[in-house]
């Protein structure tokens, strides 16, 4: 796959807003392209409903803090990518080069004209800022553009909220929303009167009996509700971690390695658990097409059975509340033997990729377990770009999901790097226990087989919990 290009006009306003109001002349900064009665503004901005965000006709715009003019255009690019995935038509793109954000506006209150000019031409009715917005900034931008505006973080919910399908997914996705939105409740007019208020006096209050007081404010009365809420989510989602780490303990139990499957949102973890061990999850080319984690069993080529792990795909800025309120499921990553990291080779930036996962990672405390590189999408990359990759990468094994190719080198890689058993043991198996000769080639690892007269004649690595059962057929002086 060639490098994603900016459409025409994106590019070109993302040019023209690049640069600093100084080093632009007054003809350039009046370029803006305009065309009359095209207005989708807002009577009234509190029509808002952040909770649906219904977007469909939508201008991005991004503050180019840091990196080259790539980066920035990457970065804007990924959102319009995001911005698709949950239904928008994304109309243009804007990116300002500034040293930090404006603390009041974002962009700084000289570009908030043009970019209300740019709204009006293309007739957007919402602006999605390239990163996560204060409450302040929000207001300002929504009250001076006058149609909606939201962030890079409200974005990646919605797309969450589309996807989540289990129980504990959309919990998680329901909490994670309610967090962020629950310091930029607003309230205008009636919102701000006060509920079940009244005179103590038998009089004409408006009050009555169990009513009287002071009351509340609608926007207190909705905070509290989604304070309850949260404290209720939180109560459930615990309630299914533990079914989680029960059924994880037992898989420890059982000596069964784990291996997790991370990555960058659209690399292909599916599409490589789907190779690996036929699970049959969906994969589609979207953002954040997976969201609840599969596990599947698969074995070795010497017969030693592991899991596979399909976890959540990562995004750089990924919101901090996602992260809290699918720690439990990312636990899973923390607590594996192996860390199967899939990038995508064809993408504009892989390297980036790497680092945004590398960082979520290890805010979830799975910075310390082993990793494999897997570098997937080979057939759609071009040869400059693998060439780059396997000198920055020399462990990595590179791959196909789609054509199949590089497959068993992936395979030998897991096999490689998986957990070896610590005990060895020369075995005479009797031929009426079977069973024990099934679960060793299960739970461990066959060094020599033989048959005799008495039984099965086994030399095997297998861990401590297997080793004691297999003690009263151990063979001594072997």
């Amino acid at each position: 796959m060639a490098k994603k290009e900016l459409a025409p006009e994106f590019a070109e306003h993302a040019r023209m807003f690049a640069a600093d109001a100084d080093d632009l002349d007054l003809e350039e900064r009046n370029a803006l392209r305009r065309v009359a009665g095209l207005s989708t503004e807002l009577s009234d901005v509190t029509e808002v409903e952040y909770r649906q965000l219904r977007l469909e006709r939508v201008v991005l715009v991004g503050v180019w803090t840091e990196g080259s003019v790539t980066d920035a255009e990457n970065s804007l690019a990924e959102l319009a990518e995001l911005a698709k995935t949950a239904g928008s038509d994304v109309l243009d793109g804007l990116i300002q080069r500034r040293s930090r954000p404006d603390p009041s506006t974002f962009i700084g209150s000289g570009k908030v004209s043009e970019l209300r000019a740019v709204v009006i031409a293309t007739g957007a009715d919402t602006v999605i800022c390239d990163g996560e917005l204060s409450p302040s900034q929000l207001r300002t931008l929504e009250d001076k553009i006058n149609v909606k505006v939201i962030d890079r973080t409200a974005l990646i919910l919605d797309i969450f909220a589309q996807h989540a399908k289990s129980h504990e997914g959309k919990a998680q996705v329901e909490l994670a929303q309610l967090q962020y939105f629950l310091p930029r409740l607003r309230g205008w007019g009636s919102a701000l009167s006060r509920q079940g208020g009244g005179s103590g006096g038998g009089g004409g209050g408006n009050g009555g009996v169990g009513l009287r007081g002071p009351g509340e404010t609608k926007i207190e009365t909705d905070r509290r509700r989604i304070r309850t809420r949260i404290s209720r989510l939180k109560r459930d989602i615990a309630v299914m971690k533990t079914m989680r780490d029960t059924k994880r303990s037992q898989r420890r139990r059982a000596s069964v390695p784990s291996v997790a499957i991370a990555g960058y949102t659209n690399a292909g973890k599916s599409s490589l658990l789907n190779r690996l061990t036929g699970a049959g999850v969906l994969v589609e080319d979207a953002l954040f097409a997976t969201l609840d984690p599969t596990t599947r069993r698969s074995r070795t080529a010497d017969g030693r059975v592991y899991t596979l792990s399909d976890t959540v795909g990562f995004v750089r800025h990924l919101p901090h509340q996602l992260i809290e309120a699918f720690r439990s499921t990312l636990e899973e990553v923390a607590q594996a033997d192996l860390v199967l990291h899939v990038v995508d080779g064809a993408h504009p930036d892989p390297e980036q990729q790497v680092r945004a996962v590398r960082e979520v990672l290890a805010e979830v405390g799975a910075e310390s377990v082993p990793e494999l590189l897997v570098v997937n999408k080979t057939d759609a990359a071009d040869e400059e770009t693998l060439l780059r990759l396997k000198r920055a990468w020399p462990d990595a094994v590179f791959m196909s999901a789609r054509t199949g190719a590089g497959l068993d080198l992936v395979r030998e890689a897991i096999e490689a790097r998986l957990p070896i058993p610590a005990v060895e043991l020369d075995l005479l198996v009797p031929y009426d226990r079977g069973d024990l000769v099934a679960r060793v080639h299960e739970r461990g690892e066959v060094l020599q087989s033989g048959h005799t007269g008495e039984g099965t004649e086994l030399r095997v690595r297998v861990d401590r919990l297997l080793a004691s059962e297999l003690a009263p057929y151990a063979v001594t002086g072997a």
